[in-house]
């Protein structure tokens, strides 16, 4: 790949200009939002995510899915305040450097890194278990479901899953949105199949544990228990992740200030939208027993679609197994857009070494930063995966405190930056002020929330050092790594730290 470099903004420079070399003007609104639908990977997060849920909360599962989605759209709101006002593919580095400084924009880039870059292990993970789960279930021959146990076999396949989804990446925008229309597309048809079909088996009585909608699941009041309701918000927090890569898009949108604000809040409505759908639909046809095909089953909470596909779809199912490949495969490449975006701003403000700055003369893509999360995710997920698939499944357990951190300060910057001029009309006073507050307290109140819980050795795999949870030792050390990594930057290139950042360099 031959890139350019962009050379490092040096202090007291206008920063309106800082044009990276980005391909401007590529994503449009539909573009942004099928992009953040993609990231999201609505087929692939239900899937894990719809059992563990029911348990915790049981048939108020609709209900703490929407109370997940509130603080979203509240952060939401706050990055499209703070995008009209500095439109930068740094986001929350740049964002959060200018309101708290770069020591804090530093350690709140950090988290955003290790949650996407190390999240693509996961995805890749996941779609090689459907990839050949897909295989078997066309070819009729079930001895290939089970290469995905076979760990050369997997990392193989893992690996070269990774390297398509860079290529595209690298490839551009244009390649970009070609691929993910197709493979969101499928998604959202087969989850409206699968809603459909699920519905018709309840109304005919042929539904498992077919029960009526009522209006009791959607009561978040009705959680037995704080400590089950604290839970359940967690887990469908995390569900939502993902839609803030449309913004950092923004570089590349037609109509930086505004486009990307709207496809944000676009992507998370469409997302809330088919959740609430499906989680009804399958709430409707299994209920939350621990029966065969029951939502409190701990053997099909890994994988709810895979059990229930069959019995809803009928001939069908191999679709839903093709819907989850795709939304594993789509996120896998569309969640490199974050992190490689965010290394080229870091690169391009002198956060990160010049060469993170390089930008394809070409194809006009971050070249330098994507290979490098493609590398760290795919050596990561080879490693851990000969060494301990606990400490990888943990590791992305983990994640959930980034998300909550990096979210969270970003909302608080928004407050910051605009404090002076929130209260001047009632319009600002909510958008700039009460909306990213309270979705940022929420989020920094679920991240220690969070935090507490998984010193629990229970939390997550269960495995433990000390007494420990290991979740909660894999977050320290994510801070910690960050921290030394931050200390090494400065020492190498302390330009950056000691710069003052000046908000009247943006036009608000």
């Amino acid at each position: 790949m031959t890139d350019t470099t962009e050379q490092p903004a040096k202090a007291g420079t206008d920063d309106r200009t800082h044009w990276k070399g980005l391909s401007k003007g590529t994503v449009g609104l539909l573009g942004g939002v099928v992009i953040g639908v993609s990231t999201i990977a609505p087929a692939y997060t239900l899937s894990g995510s719809l059992g563990p849920t029911a348990s915790a909360v049981g048939d108020h599962l609709p209900a703490i899915l929407l109370v997940g989605f509130v603080p979203m759209l509240l952060v939401a709101i706050g990055y499209r305040q703070l995008n009209k006002a500095m439109p930068d593919s740094g986001t929350t580095f740049t964002w959060v450097s200018r309101a708290f400084g770069p020591w804090v924009g530093w350690m709140g880039s950090w988290c955003l890194l290790a949650a996407t870059i190390l999240v693509l292990s996961n995805l890749a993970g996941i779609a090689v278990d459907f990839f050949y789960l897909a295989i078997s279930q066309i070819s009729g021959q079930e001895w290939i479901a089970g290469l995905t146990r076979n760990v050369p076999v997997n990392i193989v396949t893992c690996l070269a899953f990774m390297a398509a989804a860079a290529w595209i990446s690298y490839r551009g925008m244009e390649a970009t949105k070609t691929f993910q229309y197709v493979l969101v597309s499928l998604q959202v048809v087969v989850l409206l199949w699968f809603s459909v079909a699920a519905f018709s088996q309840v109304a005919s009585g042929a539904a498992f544990d077919g029960a009526a909608v009522s209006l009791e699941w959607f009561n978040p009041f009705g959680v037995d228990s704080f400590s089950a309701f604290a839970a359940g918000v967690s887990l469908s927090v995390f569900v939502y992740w993902g839609w803030d890569v449309v913004v950092t898009m923004n570089e590349e949108s037609r109509g930086t200030t505004t486009t990307p604000g709207k496809a944000a809040i676009v992507t998370i409505l469409v997302v809330v939208t088919l959740y609430t759908l499906v989680s009804v639909a399958t709430l409707s046809f299994s209920g939350v027993s621990t029966g065969e095909l029951g939502l409190g089953n701990p053997d099909i909470q890994g994988n709810v679609f895979a059990a229930l596909a069959g019995p809803v779809m009928g001939p069908f199912a191999v679709l839903m197994s093709l819907a989850v490949l795709s939304s594993s495969a789509s996120s896998l490449q569309s969640t490199m857009i974050s992190p490689a975006r965010t290394m080229l701003a870091m690169g391009h403000y002198g956060a990160l070494p010049a060469k993170y700055a390089r930008v394809s003369p070409v194809h006009h893509t971050p070249g330098y930063a994507t290979v490098v999360a493609v590398v760290i995710a795919s050596v990561f997920y080879a490693v851990m995966r000969v060494l301990s698939e606990n400490v990888l499944w943990d590791t992305i357990t983990t994640l959930g405190m980034m998300v909550c951190f990096y979210y969270g300060v970003t909302a608080l910057a928004c407050v910051w930056y605009f404090r002076r001029e929130a209260a001047s009309s009632p319009g600002s006073l909510v958008t700039k002020l009460v909306a990213p507050l309270l979705g940022g307290i929420l989020l920094l109140v679920f991240f220690f929330q969070t935090a507490w819980d998984s010193m629990d050795p229970a939390y997550g795999s269960g495995s433990q050092i000390g007494g420990v949870g290991l979740v909660f030792v894999l977050g320290v050390a994510v801070f910690v790594l960050g921290a030394v990594a931050m200390v090494v930057q400065y020492l190498r290139e302390p330009g950056f730290f000691r710069r003052r950042f000046a908000t009247t360099e943006y036009s608000a």
